[in-house]
């Protein structure tokens, strides 16, 4: 049966589809039939206690000289029958908050929200690792610059991030001694009034930062593992690194089963797992990427998993 799928994301127009894996979900989702709903930019609404979306009708097609288009805009509202899509950016900040309280609201009405916006305002991403500590490297997360001090001292080197970046952005390598590190802590921290995290070095960082993908609590069988270049420290795409598909490890898949279940109970439909050097480091819930990097280089079809996935819990 059809249905109606509504996706909240960023502009449509300034994605790079080579790469992008919400439109990697649109494709699969039109293929098989369904009716796609692209939310206007800043478009989801409360009236009279009922959730509604400015929306235009959207087809999409692979083809990078042109690959959507866009029918006249109208109101829906939100309830039985939808499945919205909360594929939005990064960073987490007031506006996002609200836009997941809104899709609680057309969650309470009957739609199938992924991912549960109640699991996207509880699961930071960096904090959310933290919630399996038997799977990550020794980390800190204070406001005490002192503190992280101690902690990077104590280890030699440490990562050290803030706790609403994404993309690689803000994240920094420090060792004990350095020069800049009281500066580094004093910009993390907005001197001492925001919460920040140091996590041991891992230098297995040279082997990859792994992105683990997992479908309704189940991994896909093969990671990215983004490979950072030159002199660069990270592996992020979005900072360079280099993009190689590995199948998983023995490791991945038990770091995958200690958190698959948690994320299925709280409705978190699609998660991607960072992993160095066998240690947990992330656990990204707003939306994870590398779909399309993994699908073309082992003939997979991720978004059909998901869909899979999507369809059995509305069936």
């Amino acid at each position: 049966m059809p249905l109606d799928i509504v996706v909240v994301m960023d502009p449509i127009g300034s994605i790079k589809i080579a790469k992008d894996s919400t439109f990697a979900m649109l494709l699969e989702a039109q293929r098989r039939g369904h009716r796609l709903h692209y939310v206007l930019p800043g478009g989801l609404a409360v009236r009279d206690g009922r959730a509604f979306a400015a929306v235009a009708p959207l087809k999409v097609v692979d083809d990078p000289a042109g690959w959507f288009e866009l029918g006249e805009a109208s109101q829906l509202e939100l309830g039985t029958g939808h499945v919205v899509l909360m594929r939005k950016d990064p960073p987490v900040d007031d506006q996002y908050i609200h836009d997941t309280q809104i899709l609680g609201i057309a969650q309470r009405a009957g739609a199938l929200v992924v991912n549960d916006p109640q699991g996207l305002r509880d699961y930071n991403e960096k904090l959310a690792a933290l919630l399996f500590p038997q799977c990550c490297p020794p980390a800190l997360v204070s406001r005490d610059a002192a503190e992280l001090k101690r902690f990077v001292t104590g280890h030699g080197q440490a990562v050290l991030k803030p706790l609403d970046g994404m993309g690689g952005r803000s994240i920094f390598r420090a060792q004990a001694g350095e020069p800049n590190l009281n500066v580094i802590l004093e910009t993390l921290t907005q001197g001492g009034s925001h919460l920040a995290m140091a996590q041991r070095y891992l230098p297995e960082i040279v082997d990859g930062d792994k992105r683990i993908l997992l479908v309704d609590g189940v991994p896909v069988d093969y990671c990215l593992a983004r490979i950072p270049q030159g002199d660069e420290f990270r592996g992020n795409l979005a900072a360079g690194g280099r993009g190689e598909g590995r199948p998983l490890t023995e490791r991945d898949r038990w770091i995958a089963a200690q958190v698959g279940p948690e994320m299925k109970a709280r409705g978190m439909i699609f998660v991607g797992l960072d992993v160095i050097g066998g240690h947990l480091t992330e656990v990204n819930v707003t939306s994870p990427t590398c779909i399309r990097e993994l699908d073309a280089q082992f003939g997979l079809n991720i978004a059909g998993l998901l869909f899979d996935a999507i369809e059995a819990r509305v069936g």
